[in-house]
């Protein structure tokens, strides 16, 4: 999970079991990057993706001694690409090129991210279309492996030619200079970490630094992260909503299938279904079904406010928006980004594929949802807290109110998070400051999308959590007023869930190591495992 302000990288820790990903040179999925990112997983370079390197390094060679310059093997780079570099020059311009573009500033960026970046350039190196040797490639499959990981910053990229200097610092870690984290998380001067692990320090060759900084890694890693986090957050969303609905009296008649498919969009079904089988069977639902003396209904509400009957189509949209964002990540996952690339029939071609402007969008795009999402909860949690609003329930849900003030700075706290997530809603991808002497006069701000769509899904499991600490307060109250009318079997079990962490209704007391308690169980996913082990999976 991500957090809000970026902090030391943790350590690295390799699950017992995990897969060792192959890099063979087709794309990987997301998941694996997740796998190796987040969970430590190994990686091995196969056989034929050093056979396709071997290849395309030949063409290099071969270009290395022509008269005739080219981009990369024998120029400078950006603005300097007219200038004709001599062979004896040539491997101080690869060195030169990775120690100057190492510079970025501010926070450490954590270590998911950067194991992301890492192995997302090794896998564009495996397709053997940049040229590289695969001493190159095999070099940062070991410094994975072994745990260690180069101290990346937080500022350095406008997302064009590639993340440059997020990835200069993890090219100058393999060269053995800069600094690593290693596998214990103690920062370390590289050549040192390396000489331990015993891996030896690259020398690079013609084009090969190049080749090391020319993609879109640094923002699809995170991107393949945050589809991680947010496919099981927008479940954790219909769950939320669920307790809410039922703690508020709400109904789950607009969840009906058939008035759901009247508006087919996937994701608005697949939320209407999350809903319903968390609400089947509530008694305390049924409750407010329930006639009066006079064969009148009891409840005389015909509808509900649009944060509960509108939740299938906010979540909806949200879960939409995330399945194009996959679709852009897949596709880039399936791509060999650098400039120059080395073509299948031996060409060597300046391109702009490294420009990151489809990824830069879905990262604006999720960000806009998650903010969305977020507020949504956040409403909901504010109607438990006004009597005119909450269906009988105490003000604030106070034990004694006046005395108590309940849960109300919870929900200025919710409030607070989500204003600022729509702040970071505002998209980075519609700016644009020239650079390299105006060379690069169009950049795509894809890594400032990334960092601030990592602390949007921070600031997400932050509210959805306040939501399921004030519904599960409600639902205990509702059972204390009448332990007929109960919560439903999914609900009741993440109400449980939480009552394992945090006490239920009574005097004010320390609310922050309950609202982190929450937090806690959202990110690691317990409270979705609570709810599908009592109703089943959910989309």
């Amino acid at each position: 999970m991500s957090t809000t302000h970026p902090s030391p990288p943790s350590p690295v820790t390799h699950r017992r079991g995990t897969a060792t990903v192959l890099l063979d040179g087709s794309p990987l999925r997301v998941d694996q990057v997740v796998a190796v990112a987040r969970h430590g997983a190994p990686v091995a370079v196969g056989a034929a993706a050093r056979d396709a390197m071997a290849c395309s390094r030949a063409v290099i060679d071969a270009l290395a001694d022509d008269v005739a310059p080219h981009y990369g093997v024998s120029t400078g780079f950006g603005a300097l690409a007219r200038r004709h570099i001599p062979a004896g020059s040539r491997a101080r311009l690869q060195l030169s090129l990775v120690r100057s573009h190492a510079a970025g500033s501010g926070p450490e960026v954590e270590t998911e991210v950067v194991r992301a970046l890492q192995l997302l350039r090794l896998a564009t190196l495996c397709t053997g279309r940049t040229g590289v040797r695969p001493v190159v490639a095999e070099t940062y499959a070991a410094m994975l492996n072994e745990g260690l990981t180069p101290v990346v910053h937080e500022y350095g990229s406008l997302g064009c030619s590639g993340d440059l200097a997020p990835l200069a610092h993890v090219a100058l870690a393999a060269l053995g200079e800069g600094e690593v984290r290693d596998a214990a998380g103690t920062r370390r001067p590289a050549g040192e970490a390396l000489a331990a692990a015993g891996i030896e320090p690259l020398a690079l060759q013609e084009k090969e630094g190049l080749a090391l900084i020319n993609g879109t890694d640094g923002m699809l890693g995170q991107l393949c992260l945050a589809l991680d986090d947010l496919q099981g957050l927008l479940a954790t969303a219909d769950v939320a909503a669920a307790q809410s609905v039922e703690a508020l009296l709400g109904s789950d008649a607009p969840y009906v299938a058939d008035l759901v498919a009247m508006r087919p969009h996937p994701g608005q079904a697949a939320s209407a279904a999350n809903l319903r089988a968390m609400l089947a069977g509530s008694p305390l639902m049924a409750s407010h079904r329930e006639l009066a003396p006079d064969g009148t209904p009891a409840c005389t509400r015909v509808q509900d406010a649009y944060s509960l009957r509108c939740a299938p189509q906010v979540h909806g949209a949200a879960r939409d928006t995330l399945d194009h964002a996959r679709l852009v990540a897949d596709r880039e996952l399936a791509a060999a980004i650098d400039n120059p690339v080395v073509t299948v029939d031996g060409r060597v071609e300046s391109n702009g594929n490294f420009h990151g402007a489809p990824v830069a969008y879905v990262l604006d795009f999720v960000a806009i949802a998650v903010a969305d999402v977020a507020s949504i909860s956040e409403r909901r949690t504010d109607r438990f807290l006004d009597v005119a609003r909450n269906e009988g329930l105490p003000p604030f849900l106070a034990d004694d109110p006046g005395v108590d003030s309940g849960l109300m700075i919870a929900q200025y706290t919710a409030a607070g998070i989500v204003s600022e997530l729509k702040r970071l809603a505002a998209p980075a991808s519609v700016d644009s400051i020239p650079s390299s002497a105006m060379q690069e006069d169009h950049v795509s701000m894809g890594w400032a999308g990334a960092r601030k769509l990592r602390r949007a899904v921070d600031g997400l499991t932050q509210v959805l959590a306040i939501e399921l600490l004030t519904a599960a307060r409600a639902l205990d109250l509702r059972a204390a007023a009448d332990p007929a009318h109960g919560p439903a079997a999914g609900t009741g079990a993440v109400r449980d869930l939480l009552r394992t962490r945090v006490e239920g209704p009574g005097p004010d007391r320390y609310l922050t190591p309950e609202i982190d308690a929450v937090v806690d169980l959202v990110a690691d996913g317990a409270v979705l495992d609570a709810a599908t082990a009592a109703v089943g999976d959910l989309a």
